[in-house]
């Protein structure tokens, strides 16, 4: 295993290069894995412009618009770590109107949004066709080993410290999903992209975790 720095634009400029170079049959389906203090959302969205510059239509899709309404999310409480592992992404959904549409037999025809999580409602959001070679970029939390169909998968990892370092005050009753996630999943092991994000400035590539 080899861990080779690399600086945030570098990261972005290497991921671009890797993901404009895919053409599985369809869309392409990429998931950008890590908790919330890695930034999975963020470096999802540095990626859609220049994946477009580079001539792929792209959709960006984030895992916090695809919950469960509140009544089964919260039903063991609002600060369940273990009900937040396993039920609170609204994994059929976000297969059913993201995943499978952008598969090889899939319309293109996807939902950017399923639910609002504030106003506990459907989001209402409009359907958007993403051609065929276009790339549909999920970001968000616990989003692999659940079987979602991926054809390029991102893993940001923390390590414990720096995980509980970064990790919003407010949010720090996830953090024992995340250590489960990382004991029973091992995202690490399996991603074909696994990036070491525990200083966003200075993040590292595990050569060993890219698709070759």
């Amino acid at each position: 295993m080899r861990i080779r720095p690399i600086s945030p634009d570098r990261l972005v400029a290497e991921l671009t290069d890797l993901l404009s170079r895919a053409t599985p049959p369809g869309r392409l389906r990429v998931a950008v894995d890590g908790a919330p203090a890695a930034g999975p959302d963020d470096l999802a969205a540095a990626l859609v412009e220049p994946l477009r510059a580079a001539g792929r239509p792209v959709l960006h899709v984030r895992a916090a618009d695809f919950l469960r309404p509140a009544s089964i999310r919260l039903e063991h409480g609002r600060t369940n770590p273990d009900a937040y592992y396993a039920g609170w992404t609204d994994e059929a959904g976000l297969r059913r109107e993201v995943l499978d549409p952008a598969g090889p037999d899939g319309s293109g025809r996807l939902l950017p949004s399923l639910w609002d999580p504030v106003a506990d409602r459907a989001s209402r959001a409009g359907y958007v066709d993403l051609p065929t070679g276009g790339v549909v970029l999920v970001s968000g939390a616990l989003l692999l080993g659940a079987g979602l169909p991926f054809d390029v998968t991102v893993h940001l990892a923390l390590s414990p410290a720096a995980l509980a370092r970064r990790t919003d005050p407010a949010q720090r009753w996830t953090l024992p999903a995340f250590i489960r996630y990382a004991d029973e999943v091992d995202p690490a092991s399996f991603a074909d992209v696994v990036v070491r994000a525990d200083d966003p400035r200075h993040p590292a590539l595990v050569e060993a975790g890219t698709p070759g």
